[in-house]
């Protein structure tokens, strides 16, 4: 079943898009369609574009101050949504399930706007921003193809979790219930609720940056998704399991710099940090106190992060 892809952004007061959005549609090698978005910098630029990569249930929307931030620093940069979530194209019935049948289609989705959006701005150092999720397809590629960018940060990589409390256990079960016939079913426990109460909340210790993807809902309820389906949940630990090998780091010579929180409850800051450590131009940055979503956490978290984020992009 076709879903809409939106071809448009949503701006609201308390999350403003940047002006100058063009927005156009992608269509992966296998024939999904993204929504993807490019900003060019109204007065300084640097020399640089940079691509954003989301991680799991989020949209472009949710990233309008990141891209504010990267056009004051003179940035062109592109934005999309991978398929499945967000306004590109959902993958099964029920919309808001969030699916995938195998964690390499996230890299094609990443080919896609790398070969028909990337070549406009030949000339440019290319820069990539990762987050989560977005991060491990990110490091996935580079194992493949370490010429995709001269530079990478990412916040939070969804290297390993820190959710989960015996991983090897829930691979286990997950890739059980897949063979099953279950993979396009929703994890135990899992609904199509698509947010977190503010109270207590694993993502961010800042309340209005929280409350943004539930207003944008309001008025755009087909930019949301749900819980992960036992298939995601599946080929994400594969994925995650490929990316703990000591061979994959080993081959990627992109310099990167890993950000993450020590008390992060959703993604393995240790896993991120072993990486790290095993690049061959690696560094990373512990930022205390800091929850998953770094870049929408409160100001001296935030501030730890571009300054961090600058000197290494310089």
């Amino acid at each position: 079943m076709k879903h809409l892809v939106r071809q448009n952004l949503v701006s609201i007061p308390d999350n403003p898009i940047p002006d100058g959005a063009l927005v156009e549609r992608v269509e992966t090698r296998d024939g999904v369609t993204l929504r993807a978005a490019i900003w060019r910098p109204r007065t300084l630029e640097n020399g640089k574009v940079i691509l954003v990569l989301q991680g799991r249930t989020e949209f472009v929307e949710r990233y309008a101050e990141t891209v504010r931030e990267l056009l004051n620093r003179g940035f062109h940069v592109i934005a999309f949504d991978w398929r499945g979530q967000g306004g590109s194209e959902r993958l099964l019935a029920n919309p808001r399930k969030g699916h995938v049948g195998r964690f390499d289609d996230y890299r094609s989705d990443l080919a896609a706007i790398i070969d028909q959006i990337m070549p406009r701005f030949n000339g440019l150092r290319r820069m990539a921003l990762a987050h989560s999720m977005g991060g491990a397809v990110l490091l996935s590629a580079l194992a493949q193809d370490d010429n995709l960018f001269d530079r990478c940060v990412l916040s939070a990589p969804m290297i390993g979790l820190s959710m989960v409390k015996r991983p090897e256990l829930a691979h286990f079960s997950a890739r059980l219930l897949a063979g099953l016939g279950l993979s396009r079913s929703y994890v135990p426990g899992g609904s199509d609720g698509a947010t977190f109460p503010f109270e207590d909340n694993p993502l961010t210790q800042d309340e209005h940056r929280h409350g943004i993807a539930a207003k944008v809902f309001e008025i755009a309820p087909d930019l949301a998704i749900g819980s992960p389906t036992i298939g995601w949940t599946s080929t994400s630990f594969s994925a995650m399991a490929d990316l703990q090998d000591p061979s994959t780091p080993a081959r990627i010579g992109t310099p990167i710099l890993i950000a993450a929180g020590p008390q992060d409850r959703i993604t393995s800051t240790l896993a991120a940090r072993v990486f790290a450590e095993r690049l061959k131009n690696g560094q990373f940055l512990a930022i205390d106190g800091a929850e998953h979503e770094v870049l929408l956490e409160i100001e001296p978290i935030r501030q730890a992060f571009w300054s961090a984020f600058d000197q290494f992009t310089a």
